[in-house]
């Protein structure tokens, strides 16, 4: 049959497939975020991206599409071929940071630093419109093809997720990056980072200081490891107040365990804040070159899934839907269950610390005094493993003094006084007022600083005035006490400069500030309220908010901070945490909301020290030979002691001292931001996979699982610490101020955790003092903790029980024996009970 010419056209039109149409314009579009697209010679480029926030329409600046597909024929080196210095011109790191040798190296080969491979970019030349809320686009480059399908989630309309398929035509290695959607400059952006490696405002051009410490936003397009990215979630925030993230599906990245063995250095997902021609832009590559699932043959396929998110509001609110809404962080502490109250742990634990044996307790002759520390076995500059240590002296007094136990009375406190009072230097030179070290090595009858012969007056604020301090709320009218705190506290002084910071560190010998390559972005200015809330002489108090000003200046406006860990060349850790307490204080002192707002900054960015995935579940796996559920060992609300580029946590994982977790409640008081009492429970509650049965002492690191306290003995007093500040942080939270205690200052190096029980409280509006005496309440729910508190004239015994699990719980509760008592209380409740104390 014959057409006219004219119709034969037009029905050859109508049934070309849907490719060939090919139109001009193709979009996305919902009541939150519109994405056009326009093809052009150079294929299909996005034209405009808009997020509505409030009710207007806020443009992206910088929209584009590109895709980049990354292509290997041969296995990219894994060695180094580039040195970086720091910014005094020195090669970084330095070769006497061993511990950094290898994690630096593999930070900076050639697919780290996104250099590896033969890089395609390009617009896609098809593009179709298969519905309203969905595209697909597709391209064919000289090595492989790829498709990739946009759609809105219908769940989250700020939501577009993208699915991203390779189909090579000739093996080799491949990856693929997210398309870039839209880029920032320096001058329209808020913040930007890659949580658990960095945060900031502004472009750092010396690599090592931005790369290992986050001190500015790396200019370099690095690809980061999932190993210690908290949050799978780069992001960036415009000065328009819109935030871009990109998060992978859950289940993309590394399982940390994912069968029967330790699999944390694995490498399934890059993570970057910029496309690979160092444009600002969120960027995800997978697979990752040279590493699993990289190497295909030709026509094998690998697909991802991934979504950018756009929210209106700051990086917090991205980090919270990242955290909340995909990898599901409130359902993962449901899971969470206790085998043992952690009130039975401090109880436990006093026992293991009152056994010299166990607690490696050692009783040494030093300039006339017999001094008393715990062994260290872990590395100290100098050490014949005879490095000794103590560490909570505000818990060690807390505990003595709630126990009344002559073994901590008699056979402790006064040995670590000394240790104290002899590692002091008290001859008029320049280090008059600070320590000698850390450590005391027995062998050789000295005292030494974790790495090298510095002093730092971070140490000085440590360890001269946070454990002295600590030890006067215990006993104020101490003269020999006060004058060594004063010596402290006018050395600091001393060594504030003008415009209110301090030196990193000083050189023992020459007396001359070094590590010029980074500044003191700690709060060291802690030591100065401790002055002044002890000694009450004004000029500390002005030192303390001089020093806490420029803080705010060059730390928190920033997101530049400072760890304190000698041995990891001060890579940023739970300093971080610490400021925001530091700061809290600081405002309690003066009032002046400054300190508070900024107090609140640096928690929200601690929350990035916090691991948010993988999702834990009831997968079971074995460990050690022994079996658990994938949720016993899970690293989801378990903070760092360092992360970032060589932080412990690249190999050892996070840790289980979790010193932030009262400070967290205390926070979520203050916001009432959910995420903070979240990550304090996740953190704190059903932790017993890393419990060491036989002293009830958490070991350190994740890695270790539950082989207690290794070389660290020390540890369980921080654990005794921290455990006693987050439950007493819950009790004052759930009762709104009814049971509240008196707090102390916070802990030297670790963290944020507070010392308690050197003043009475009060219950129900009755002064009471912290009682522990683990025969006097009996509960047959380890979800149930209790803290005891006896009214001050002796009559009273008050019993604060909490229940820490998400669910309901029955239990029964016995007082000294006496008959048992069926009790419930709702999720995260607590109640407390009066008893008659005569004859307890």
């Amino acid at each position: 049959m014959k057409y006219p010419k004219g119709l034969f056209i037009l029905l050859t039109i109508l049934t070309l497939p849907a490719w060939a149409q090919s139109p001009k314009q193709l979009s996305l579009t919902n009541d939150r975020v519109k994405i056009d697209w326009q093809s052009s010679a150079k294929g299909w480029s996005i034209r405009q991206v808009s997020v509505r926030k409030g009710n207007a329409w806020i443009t992206l600046p910088a929209p584009s599409g590109e895709n980049t597909l990354i292509y290997a024929a041969d296995k990219p080196s894994d060695k180094p071929d580039t040195t970086f210095k720091d910014i005094t011109g020195a090669i970084f790191p330095s070769e006497k940071y061993h511990y950094q040798q290898a994690q630096w190296a593999e930070s900076i080969n050639p697919v780290s630093l996104n250099k590896a491979g033969q890089a395609f970019y390009f617009f896609p030349n098809v593009g179709q419109q298969s519905g309203k809320n969905s595209i697909t686009f597709e391209q064919q480059t000289d090595v492989a093809t790829v498709r990739s399908e946009w759609s809105f989630d219908p769940a989250f309309p700020s939501d577009i997720v993208v699915k991203q398929t390779i189909t090579p035509k000739k093996d080799g290695f491949f990856s693929l990056a997210t398309p870039t959607l839209s880029s920032l400059t320096e001058q329209n952006l808020a913040w930007a980072t890659v949580p658990g490696y960095f945060q900031g405002n502004k472009f750092q051009k010396n690599f090592a200081l931005a790369y290992a410490y986050g001190h500015g936003i790396p200019t370099l397009p690095a690809i980061y490891r999932e190993r210690c990215a908290s949050t799978l979630s780069p992001m960036m925030t415009s000065k328009s107040g819109i935030t871009l993230a990109v998060i992978p599906e859950p289940g993309l990245a590394r399982d940390p365990w994912a069968n029967d063995k330790i699999t944390q250095v694995d490498w399934h997902i890059g993570l970057s804040h910029m496309n690979r021609k160092a444009q600002l832009s969120p960027t995800i590559y997978y697979p990752v070159l040279g590493e699993a699932k990289s190497s295909l043959k030709a026509g094998e396929t690998v697909s991802y899934t991934f979504r950018y998110s756009l929210t209106d509001g700051d990086w917090f609110k991205a980090l919270n839907h990242a955290v909340y809404d995909i990898y599901k962080f409130k359902e993962t502490l449901a899971l969470r269950q206790s085998k043992q109250s952690l009130t039975d742990r401090i109880q436990k634990m006093h026992h293991y610390l009152t056994d010299p044996k166990t607690s490696m307790w050692n009783i040494e002759e030093f300039e006339g005094k017999k001094i008393g520390a715990q062994s260290y076995l872990g590395g100290v500059v100098g050490s014949d493993k005879d490095a000794m240590k103590n560490a909570d002296y505000g818990a060690m007094w807390m505990l003595a003094k709630a126990t009344k136990d002559p073994l901590l009375t008699q056979n402790v406190l006064p040995y670590a006084l000394n240790f104290k009072l002899v590692q002091q230097e008290t001859k008029d030179n320049f280090f008059k007022g600070a320590v000698e070290g850390q450590y005391y090595l027995a062998k050789s009858k000295k005292f030494v600083e974790e790495w090298g012969e510095v002093v730092e007056p971070i140490a000085l604020t440590y360890y001269t005035m946070l454990d002295i301090g600590n030890m006067l709320l215990f006993d104020p009218a101490n003269a020999e006490l006060k004058e060594r705190l004063r010596f402290g506290a006018d050395r600091l002084l001393s060594w504030q400069k003008p415009n209110g910071q301090w030196a990193v560190a000083y050189d023992r010998h020459t007396e001359k500030e070094i590590f010029k390559d980074i500044e003191d972005v700690r709060p060291t200015f802690y030591g100065m309220i401790v002055a002044y809330r002890l000694l009450k002489d004004p000029k500390y108090l002005a030192a303390a908010r001089k020093g806490a000003d420029w803080f705010l200046k060059n730390a928190i406006e920033t997101g530049s901070f400072l760890g304190v860990c000698g041995d990891a060349r001060y890579a940023p850790d739970f300093a971080t945490g610490q400021s925001a307490q530091a700061l809290l204080d600081l405002y309690d002192l003066t009032n002046d909301a400054r300190y508070k707002e900024a107090a609140i900054i640096a928690a929200k960015i601690y929350t990035t020290s916090i691991y948010t995935h993988p999702i834990a579940n009831h997968t079971v796996k074995t460990v050690n030979g022994v079996q658990r559920k994938d949720w016993e060992i899970s690293q989801t609300g378990l903070s760092f002691e360092h992360g970032g580029i060589f932080g412990s946590a690249t190999r050892h994982g996070p840790i289980q001292l979790c010193s932030h977790a009262g400070m967290f409640i205390r926070l979520y008081g203050l916001t009432k931001e959910p995420i903070f009492a979240d990550m304090a429970r996740a953190g704190a509650i059903g932790r017993d996979a890393f419990v060491d049965p036989k002293t009830s002492v958490a070991s350190y690191y994740w890695n270790a699982m539950n082989r207690g306290a290794g070389p660290y003995p020390h540890h369980a007093w921080w654990q005794v610490g921290w455990l006693t500040d987050y439950l007493l942080a819950e009790a004052e939270l759930r009762s709104n101020g009814r049971v509240t205690f008196p707090r102390g200052f916070v802990t030297p190096k670790v963290g944020p955790h507070q010392t308690y029980g050197f003043e009475p409280g009060t219950v129900n509006g009755e002064k009471a003092n912290l009682v522990i005496d683990e025969k006097l309440v009996q509960l047959n729910n380890p979800s149930i903790d209790h803290i005891l508190a006896r009214s001050v004239q002796g009559d009273k015994l008050f019993v604060i029980l909490l229940n820490n699990r998400a669910q309901p719980s029955d239990f029964q509760l016995a007082i000294r024996n006496g008959k048992a008592t069926s009790k419930q209380l709702p999720a995260f409740g607590m109640e407390v009970i009066t008893v008659d104390a005569k004859g307890l």
